[in-house]
């Protein structure tokens, strides 16, 4: 089971071979050895971060309730039912925003 061709996956630099895998996908560029990084490498960086705080802060908010941090120590086939009540709970904040 793969990720679907049309879904753009940002990742952050810990992901730099996904783009084997998946071709659809940005990763940061890395600063090369003895080399600093062009202008427009750390141009593309920079607009890639604006991109991934979203995710990043919506991660932020979920591992607040430590499913994701966390052993899970409960039956495996209830971990889906609640991280999406999780992940309900959020958007519904959202919302209320």
């Amino acid at each position: 089971m793969g990720i679907d061709e049309l879904i753009k996956l940002l990742a952050d630099s810990g992901y730099q071979g996904i783009i084997e895998i998946h071709e659809n996908s940005q990763t940061p560029i890395k600063k090369r050895k003895n080399q600093e990084l062009t202008p427009e490498e750390k141009e593309y960086n920079r607009q890639l971060s604006k991109l991934r705080i979203v995710i990043e802060n919506v991660n932020r908010r979920i591992k607040r309730f430590k499913i994701m941090c966390d052993r899970y120590r409960n039956k495996r086939k209830r971990h889906g039912l609640r991280m999406n009540i999780i992940c309900g709970l959020h958007n519904m904040d959202l919302a209320g925003s």
